[in-house]
């Protein structure tokens, strides 16, 4: 402000003027915001009229349903075949009706071609099924947008059928066409789709503010109204407009007013200490006695230490080593460095056939991976194969470089979270990942010494791809917001790559456990297991960090959890993850494994994808992908496969990479962000530790002994039970002798119930099981 003292009168004069016309500026555009209040009430009350026109509608339509299914008449029809009959029972008054259908409960025929059953209706059937009520849609069907109505046919707790009903698009949207939006804008939306809008298209992208949701849809009706350019409110331009004639009357009668002078006052701001990072905490003895301890003598040991004197070598090859999607035992007693070269050799010679010529080893951080490397590349270059060795490097490093170097085989020496006296070997052959026959073929090979043998042995060169890999990711992925992550790798080979690649694409990390160790004295690398995550949850609350990630012991799997404390279950990281890559790849198939929750595919139909379940099992889920060319997979122990923007196979880190991506992009905290995804109740994996191989013979017995009820059964792995309110599942662990179950319901009652029913029928095969639930 001028020193009103210093101003001649004359000087004065003109400003004063300049301030009246400012004065009447704010006054004009005090009146303009003032009229767009007004009209910014007028359609919050269209709004909430329209919303409570529309929700009364399906509530109505809904009703209808839901008292239709429930009658004695319609359970008797449907029993006796007689459709005509089942019909009145549904349609008697009720008019406007396009379509009443009926479909099993399997929906088999949906999903064997889903595109041409419809996403959609496939997606409000799943939905009726699993909250066994009346549920209802914006789909597409007969041409264009209609209103579904679905739900299940009960006859004595059974699901008998699936009824269908297809409504007018205007049972919805006749209140917004009814609706007075002068000026305006109203619309009703669906996820990211809009349905119906009228008014000014132009201000449809400030219309979610006080977007009123229709209960038991995905629905929600939304509305705006013109705004003022500068954004202000109505008061606050005429308290400008005061204020600057107040101005130019002081001009005009105060000029000679001495030692008047506006002063502003610096403004102060106080010096922030900033959240500490985790050594400043460690200094201040704010973390455990026993975690510093632990830290403290890791960093005086060896980063990896020597490998141990090779055992003696054995008599006889272990068998139970080759297992579903890769080869893994333990060192000294089921596997050795003899046995490693003759694997090497089997892979060899099965290059050697398909003419393969070049191969990528890399090795994880447990003691034994050196001497298991060096007698793999041994066998590999006795069977005449080029040997690229990248080192110590985490699987998905590895199989980068197959793609990265183009030799399109490698071979991963990893245990991966098994106990450190585990190794073992993951294996693709010309970009095909090994599992089942296939690795049962290189037992073979070696049992009848059908081996080959290069007239001269394949040469072997080293390679350090690792910032490659980092760069190839960064180049690719860059987050929009700074987030803060803590970062725990469990002493595994990830801690060589996983803070180096977050902080490239732009996040602030914290590492935790990020010193190679294969002996893993902090805790085990298993992020699937709750209890290994307890240091992770306690150091991302006293950072104050945005989220935890932890990776296993090779850097394939991803686990995360929240500033709350809260494990994000990789089954709802996948929802988030295949809503990302629908958006761009409408109609894609997304693939999960058994594991996974039941709200799972109905999520990815709703945003427009193809869902399909499959085995658990890292390569099998990747034949399956090249099999349905799907663009996304993941598995319930953290396994992801985006072929979206990279090379389909299994990575942790990348995984970590795309959902600091997603999140960077959304307003909300990441809690906030994975609250609004669809969440029941569920257990962990839980485990029953078995004899080697009895796991299978359990299974068999199982499916050939169990009964459920009112549930459909899946057995392409394992048994699953699927009711309307919930599932169970046990099956096979192939990479440890252990039973693996999980459930999941909608509420507390529902699980215990199918928990109990489960207790039963495994007891009822196996009497004396030591049951974890």
């Amino acid at each position: 402000m001028p020193d009103l003292k210093s101003l001649p009168k004359a000087g004065a004069l003109p400003l004063a003027a300049g301030l009246l016309l400012v004065a009447g500026w704010f006054g004009w555009q005090g009146w303009q915001a003032s009229s767009a209040e007004s009209k910014t009430l007028e359609m919050d009350q269209v709004r909430a009229t329209s919303a409570t026109q529309v929700r009364g509608a399906i509530a109505a339509a809904l009703e209808r349903l839901e008292g239709s299914r429930s009658r004695i008449a319609l359970v008797t029809a449907l029993k006796r075949n007689e459709d005509q009959a089942a019909r009145d029972v549904i349609l008697d008054g009720w008019s406007g009706v396009e379509a009443l259908e009926w479909h099993a409960p399997g929906l088999d025929a949906a999903y064997a071609d889903p595109k041409a059953f419809g996403f959609g209706k496939l997606g409000v059937l799943e939905e009726a099924l699993q909250d066994n009520a009346a549920r209802a849609a914006i789909i597409k069907d007969a041409g264009g947008p209609r209103l579904a109505l679905a739900a299940p046919v009960l006859d004595e707790g059974r699901v008998l059928t699936l009824a269908y009903v297809r409504l007018p698009l205007d049972v919805v949207t006749a209140p917004l066409s009814a609706a007075g939006v002068d000026g305006g804008y109203l619309a009703i939306r669906q996820g990211r789709h809009t349905v119906f809008e009228t008014g000014d298209v132009a201000l449809a992208g400030a219309a979610e503010v006080g977007a009123i949701r229709i209960e038991g849809t995905a629905l929600r009706v939304v509305a705006a109204a013109p705004v003022v350019e500068l954004g202000l409110g109505a008061f606050a331009y005429y308290l400008l407009a005061l204020l600057s004639a107040l101005v130019a009357v002081a001009l005009l009668l105060m000029p000679r007013l001495k030692g008047l002078r506006l002063e502003r006052k610096p403004e102060g701001a106080a010096a922030g200490t900033g959240t500490p990072t985790l050594a400043e905490l460690q200094q201040s003895g704010q973390l455990d006695a026993e975690a510093e301890a632990a830290r403290a003598a890791a960093a005086k040991s060896p980063q990896v230490a020597k490998p141990p004197p090779p055992p003696a070598p054995r008599a006889a090859l272990d068998r139970s080593i080759f297992r579903a999607y890769d080869i893994r035992g333990v060192v000294g007693k089921t596997l050795d460095a003899e046995t490693a070269r003759l694997i090497g050799q089997a892979i060899g010679t099965e290059m050697h056939r398909q003419d393969a010529r070049t191969v990528v080893v890399g090795r994880d951080g447990r003691l034994s991976s050196p001497e298991m490397a060096n007698a793999l590349i041994d066998g590999l270059r006795l069977a005449g194969r080029e040997v690229i060795d990248i080192g110590d490097a985490p699987t998905p490093l590895v199989y980068f470089g197959a793609y990265h170097l183009r030799a399109g085989s490698c071979v991963s020496v990893t245990g991966s979270h098994n106990p450190p006296d585990y190794n073992g070997f993951k294996i693709v052959i010309d970009g095909e990942t090994l599992a089942g026959d296939a690795i049962q073929k290189l037992y073979e090979r070696i049992a009848e010494n059908n081996l080959h043998v290069a007239d001269s042995q394949g040469l072997v060169s080293r390679r350090d791809i690792t910032q490659d890999y980092i760069d190839r990711i960064a180049g690719d992925i860059q987050i929009e917001r700074k987030l803060r992550v803590v970062v725990d790798c469990g002493s595994g080979i990830a801690g060589l790559v996983a803070p180096r690649l977050l902080e490239a694409i732009g996040a602030d990390v914290e590492p935790l456990y990020c010193e190679v160790d294969g002996t893993f004295p902090h805790h085990h690398p298993d992020p699937s297991d709750p209890a290994n995550l307890q240091d992770l949850v306690r150091v991302v609350q006293r950072v104050g960090a945005d989220l935890g990630l932890a990776f296993d012991g090779d850097g394939d799997r991803l686990g995360v959890v929240t500033r709350s404390g809260e494990m994000i279950y990789p089954d709802r990281l996948l929802m988030l993850f295949a809503a990302d890559v629908l958006e761009r790849n409408p109609g894609a198939c997304i693939i999960y494994d058994v594991k996974c929750t039941g709200h799972l595919p109905m999520h990815i139909l709703r945003h427009g994808g193809s869902p399909l379940m499959w085995k658990t099992g890292h390569s099998l889920i990747k034949a399956k992908m090249r099999e349905t060319e799907a663009e996304l997979a993941g598995e319930m122990s953290g396994h992801f496969f985006f072929r979206e923007r990279w090379y389909g196979f299994d990575d942790g880190l990348y995984a970590a990479a795309r959902l600091l991506e997603i999140l960077s992009t959304r307003g909300e905290t990441p809690q906030e962000v994975f609250d609004t995804l669809p969440k029941g109740v569920s257990t962990p994996e839980l485990k029953i530790h078995v004899e080697e191989g009895e796991q299978y013979v359990f299974i068999e017995k199982f499916v050939a002994a169990a009964k459920f009820e009112g549930a459909r059964i899946a057995t392409i792995d394992g048994v699953r039970a699927d009711w309307p309110d919930g599932w169970g599942l046990v099956r096979a662990s192939n990479t440890t002798p252990v039973l693996v179950l999980r459930f999941d319901a909608k509420d507390t009652e529902s699980l215990e119930r199918i928990k109990r029913v489960f207790r039963e029928q495994l007891l009822a095969v196996q009497p004396g099981l030591d049951l974890p639930f």
